[in-house]
């Protein structure tokens, strides 16, 4: 969540981009599945519908979540304290997630061959400039970038890294049982479980009942994989992260927990006010 917001830039554009997320949220959608005019205004509806939801009975709570990590990140941590944080975090992703795919049930159950299509197009583009970005030829370079990526995240958050700190995170990801070939392949794995799941509820002409089940059901599969091997690899991740967010964070120095802790206090208050807007 920290991460996310701090990729909107200070304050106000945290404000701004959650009263355009709408038309945003329409767009990105769009560039997957192509609406045509009879689904784009019930598809607008559906996303107008979530953000009313999301303001109306979650930002406060969000808030909360984000004061409770800017009165813990003064102090040092362990692993347990960042995995249970990362957890708290995500089950309130999951919620907002599970809403999303109840209210896109309805558009998303009159999706045609030929969207499906364009979908399937849509995987194959991303999955190019994801391997560009992770799977680069040499061990070398895609170390360098992975590096790259964790360095700018932390500093997103802590400002400036030393280069103590530095080394220490590039040493940390370097030990990262990350494997980006094994995350591509089980990503492709769920994207064709969608296609199929998708192309089997327009044949069916299912309900908006089954739909829900059964969007419900390949989110729960990616997030936790059916697969017994990756659901091993992703807990093995899970815990390394933790720890090595836990050991940067007990190398940063006060001056950084104070640059940290009043980032998140900043968005907590920019979600309380977002909150307090009627939809």
């Amino acid at each position: 969540m920290a991460v996310v917001l701090a990729l909107l830039g200070g304050c106000s554009a945290v404000r701004f981009a959650y009263n355009q997320a709408p038309d945003l949220a329409y767009w990105w959608l769009d560039s997957y599945v192509d609406f045509d005019d009879s689904q784009s205004p019930r598809a607008r509806d559906a996303i107008t519908s979530w953000f009313n939801w999301n303001r109306s009975t979650q930002l406060a709570d969000y808030a909360a979540l984000l004061e409770r990590a800017q009165a813990q990140i003064a102090l040092p941590t362990t692993p347990a304290q960042v995995c249970q944080l990362t957890d708290d975090a995500t089950a309130r992703f999951e919620t907002a997630v599970d809403r999303a795919l109840f209210v896109m049930a309805p558009s998303v159950r009159q999706f045609t061959p030929q969207q499906l299509a364009h979908m399937e197009h849509k995987y194959a583009k991303n999955n190019e400039e994801y391997a560009h970005d992770f799977l680069q030829a040499a061990p070398e370079e895609r170390l360098a970038a992975s590096v790259k990526r964790v360095v700018d995240r932390a500093e997103l958050i802590y400002g400036s890294l030393s280069d103590t700190q530095r080394e220490r995170l590039a040493r940390g990801v370097a030990e990262s049982p990350f494997d980006a070939e094994l995350w591509m392949g089980e990503r492709k794995r769920r994207q064709q479980d969608v296609l199929q799941t998708l192309r089997r509820l327009s044949a069916e002409r299912a309900g908006v009942g089954d739909t829900y089940a059964a969007l419900a059901l390949l989110w729960e599969q990616t997030m936790r994989s059916p697969r017994d091997a990756y659901r091993d690899y992703q807990q093995r991740l899970r815990q390394y992260n933790c720890a090595l967010a836990a050991q940067m964070h007990n190398l940063s120095t006060p001056e950084q927990r104070q640059r940290a802790a009043g980032r998140l206090r900043g968005w907590a208050e920019d979600l309380r006010a977002l909150a307090a807007v009627a939809p």
